[in-house]
């Protein structure tokens, strides 16, 4: 019977890693197609649909705009965070309760929700579409997660550790900087990095609040509206592998360092 339940717990995990990774290994897989159309059978392999992505300024534009959106965007809401998760630690009673709660509450809003209200308020307020008002959008929407991972770290002994720092004559701006933001750093960093995974493959507040400067995933959709394309996987396997990159960096930084403190 034990082995019987094995059995099914071994196919059980099969499926379900094919049913996670099948679709991005045949979009990897026929990004090497060789001919024009991305469909069986396989012909290739090829990088000429790579080299015709990396030849098209409007696609490389676009990318550079995801990267600068991704990253400042993300600075911002880890900072952000931080600072909301620091303050939200040292509050007490129903204050603290029904702060950590607005400030949590838009991770359960559809990105339509918010991209909608944010076209409406920037119209009211005359800022025109653009970059620029993305990177405020994807602040909005990754905030409350930078938040939720950031004060889910802030323990009493962080506390005490800010205590002994005033003791010995820090600043308030040293405590955070030299002592509260080091012990973080993991979290810091990994709150970082899946906002930018986020931020990079964001589509429906980009598409809502840009014109003629665009970010990647609206370029791909563009691409997709006049039906399949090889260059739409060969762009997808990019995103894909920058998204893999990220994770795998941030792995190494936070898991290499801990071992060489063991």
């Amino acid at each position: 019977m034990k082995r019987f339940l094995d059995l099914v717990a071994g196919l059980y995990a099969v499926a379900a890693y094919c049913f996670i990774y099948l679709p991005i290994v045949v979009l990897v897989l026929f990004s090497f197609q060789a001919s024009r159309f991305p469909l069986p059978p396989f012909t290739g392999p090829s990088l000429r649909w790579y080299g015709e992505v990396l030849a098209d300024s409007k696609f490389t534009g676009a990318m550079l705009n995801s990267v600068v959106v991704g990253f400042v965007s993300s600075a911002v809401a880890v900072l952000l965070g931080f600072l909301a998760a620091y303050g939200c630690a040292r509050m007490r009673g129903r204050l603290g309760g029904m702060v950590r709660a607005l400030l949590i509450a838009p991770l359960s809003v559809s990105y339509l929700i918010i991209g909608m209200g944010l076209v409406v308020l920037f119209n009211w307020a005359g800022v025109p579409k653009s970059l620029f008002a993305v990177g405020i959008g994807h602040v909005v929407i990754n905030l409350p997660l930078c938040f939720a991972i950031l004060y889910s770290q802030m323990s009493d002994n962080i506390i005490r550790l800010e205590q002994a720092a005033r003791d010995l004559g820090a600043r308030e701006w040293q405590v955070l900087a030299l002592v509260v933001a080091p012990v973080l750093w993991p979290a810091l960093l990994a709150s970082f990095v899946l906002s930018l995974t986020l931020s990079w493959d964001e589509f429906l507040i980009a598409f809502l609040l840009t014109r003629f400067e665009t970010t990647l995933p609206v370029e791909i959709w563009t691409l997709l509206r006049s039906g399949l394309n090889p260059k739409a996987n060969a762009i997808g396997a990019l995103v894909f592998g920058v998204s893999i990159l990220l994770v795998v960096l941030a792995e190494l930084a936070i898991f290499g360092k801990g071992k060489k403190k063991a």
